[in-house]
């Protein structure tokens, strides 16, 4: 197999956790190329995400390793399997590849929960309201990039409105309710568009308003994206470099025991609609 100057996060994720199912049992580089017929430069590579591994031998690693959770060793085989191109490579080599990883990573969750302070989560922007964030960027995007990632974020929603649409818990605070990205309309109808997928199935919206205080990880949007089984969740924060992605279980933990403490405090579904009805007839 070709080897990949620049894997995907999603190719990162599985190198990295045939890394650490190779050395929680105790087992060299070395071995494990001798074990799978290929030589140690490989094992490398296969771990670092720039070459892929077969679901042959990743099941026989996976013997070998005394790795005996089923569930977990199915969905890194379902992770090793050649799929069909994403949609989001029709992106690549015109916007970030963290972008495309985003989509990627939201397209094989199982679940997602976020906590967004300022603005409004990508996967509920309208896109009159993600057309004024794009155009709010400083240095300021061209035209043409600004197109590229409004279509982008636009098809990323789909992932709540397709045939077998994402469960989807958003916990918003009041200030990105209360941002008017592209001025009074805009911003009413945001919040109105939000209103209609609030009724969407999958979809449960939640307040933090002002006046609940405080809370943990001020400052930081969080998206928390489930996988097959709990081992392969992942965590995407944003940092001043791009989005940067989580996974170590200290990490998951972490983030697991925020999301769970805001939610808790949070207003209901029925509450938080009346919440952002109330904001939109203010505009």
């Amino acid at each position: 197999m070709a080897g990949r100057t620049s894997p995907t996060e999603r190719q990162k994720r599985l190198g990295a956790e045939v890394r650490r199912m190779r050395t929680a049992a105790g087992m060299t580089g070395e071995y494990a190329a001798g074990l799978l017929g290929v030589d140690r430069g490989k094992i490398s590579n296969i771990e670092s995400g720039t070459r892929a591994i077969s679901a042959e031998r990743l099941r026989t690693l996976a013997c070998n390793c005394d790795c005996d959770d089923e569930a977990y060793v199915s969905a890194l085989v379902a992770m090793a399997q050649p799929t069909a191109r994403g949609w989001w490579e029709r992106y690549r080599g015109s916007l970030p590849a963290g972008l495309l990883d985003i989509a990627e990573l939201e397209h094989h969750a199982v679940r997602m929960r976020s906590v967004h302070l300022i603005h409004m989560p990508g996967l509920l922007q309208s896109s009159d309201h993600a057309q004024a964030v794009f155009k709010a960027a400083l240095p300021p995007l061209p035209d043409h990039e600004i197109a590229l990632r409004l279509a982008h974020r636009l098809e990323r929603q789909r992932v709540l409105r397709n045939d077998h649409p994402t469960e989807y818990v958003g916990i918003l605070h009041e200030a990105a309710l209360r941002m008017q990205f592209g001025g009074r309309k805009v911003a009413r109808g945001q919040l109105e568009h939000l209103l209609t997928v609030s009724e969407w199935a999958n979809v449960s919206l939640r307040v933090f308003p002002f006046d609940a205080g405080s809370f943990p990880g001020a400052g930081q949007t969080v998206i928390y994206m489930e996988g097959p089984v709990p081992q392969l969740d992942t965590v995407q924060v944003d940092s001043t470099h791009g989005p940067e992605f989580l996974y170590q279980e200290a990490q998951l933990s972490k983030y697991r025991a925020q999301l769970d403490w805001m939610e808790e405090r949070a207003l209901s579904p029925e509450e938080s609609r009346a919440f952002i009805q109330d904001i939109a007839s203010q505009l």
